[in-house]
């Protein structure tokens, strides 16, 4: 089978390898039906060292879904035909983040396809344990459900930041974590969401998914604007989907408000006046992964509510994964889904 392998600083490699067998009994064999590359994977695959975070030799992809193939014998939860998502997180369960409820601070956190050398789903077969697997309805196409780990770390946020229907929302950014933010509190009764974006090609479809406002700070003061639309204090929560907006974020929020720190920048840095946070009582929340909300994702993707395929703008093969990183790195591309199997 083919798998994409991350082999040094911004280079990988598409190799034929054996495919995987089941060796133990708690172990499941899945073809992978649908992976899609995430901004993860293309800081891995820009960025010096793997943007720190992939070890050379490890497959890459960790948002995947794909149909059960054959199980071990100490499988009862899982049936061959049964379809499923992939929850990537390979939390130790000893630490004391684990010990605490915290696994996605796991001390020694694995995820696979993206750190700690875990491999992930761009491959065409996969075995893991059941544990790692969610079983999905039979009729959610796997164009729905390969959105099910992204949706699971917003939902994350969206739980921690507790938005109430009527409030409004300034989302910092319109790329597919940004869009997710933007349809989910829409869905939750937020009175206006606002993105602001520089991208002509990311304000379309912000637009097409139900933006109520767009605010290009190219062009106009975003803080200025967004303080004018929202009674001249500032909306109640503001989302940096991005990972360096933090000031922006802090700036254009009202006194007493919520920030939701989201996006991730690794070669970023800000330099933050503290006394803002405290003069205006603001609560900044970081939010990293997901925490037991992954089921949570699964229900919403199979409910119907909203349909995040509006978002997929472009469908490849393993061999033509090259075409879906250079449309992502060039600003060309929201979600791109690939078929391994293809």
């Amino acid at each position: 089978m083919k798998a994409l392998f991350f082999t040094a600083s911004k280079c990988y490699e598409i190799r034929d390898i054996a495919k995987p067998e089941i060796k133990r009994d708690d172990e499941v064999l899945v073809r992978v039906d649908a992976a899609s590359i995430c901004g993860t994977d293309i800081h891995i695959l820009t960025e010096d060292n793997g943007a720190g975070m992939a070890t050379p030799g490890m497959i890459l992809g960790h948002e995947a879904c794909g149909t059960v193939e054959e199980i071990g014998t100490g499988v009862n939860s899982l049936r061959p035909g049964d379809k499923v998502v992939f929850d990537p997180m390979l939390p130790c369960g000893e630490c004391f983040m684990c010990r605490h409820g915290e696994q996605s601070l796991c001390s020694n956190l694995k995820i696979r396809g993206c750190m700690g050398g875990a491999d992930g789903f761009f491959r065409e077969y996969v075995v893991v344990r059941s544990a790692e697997l969610i079983k999905t309805a039979p009729e959610l196409p796997c164009e729905m459900a390969v959105f099910a780990e992204p949706v699971n770390c917003v939902l994350n946020a969206v739980d921690k930041v507790r938005a109430l229907p009527g409030e409004n929302v300034l989302i910092l950014g319109s790329g597919p974590i940004g869009l997710y933010f933007m349809q989910l509190l829409k869905k939750n009764g937020a009175g206006r969401v606002m993105v602001s974006e520089i991208s002509e090609y990311r304000k379309k479809y912000a637009e097409e998914l139900g933006a109520d406002m767009i605010i290009d700070p190219s062009k106009q003061s975003l803080i200025e604007t967004v303080k004018k639309e929202c009674e001249g204090v500032g909306p109640d929560i503001v989302i940096d989907a991005v990972g360096c907006l933090a000031n922006d974020a802090i700036k254009a929020v009202r006194p007493g408000g919520r920030v939701v720190l989201f996006g991730q920048n690794w070669s970023a840095t800000e330099t933050i006046c503290q006394n803002d946070i405290t003069q205006n009582s603001l609560t900044v929340y970081g939010s990293f992964c997901g925490k037991f909300t992954f089921k949570h994702a699964v229900n919403l993707l199979e409910s119907g509510l909203i349909d995040f395929t509006k978002m997929i703008t472009h469908r490849i093969s393993l061999d033509e994964i090259q075409t879906g990183i250079d449309a992502m790195k060039e600003g060309k591309a929201l979600e791109v889904v690939v078929y391994p199997n293809l």
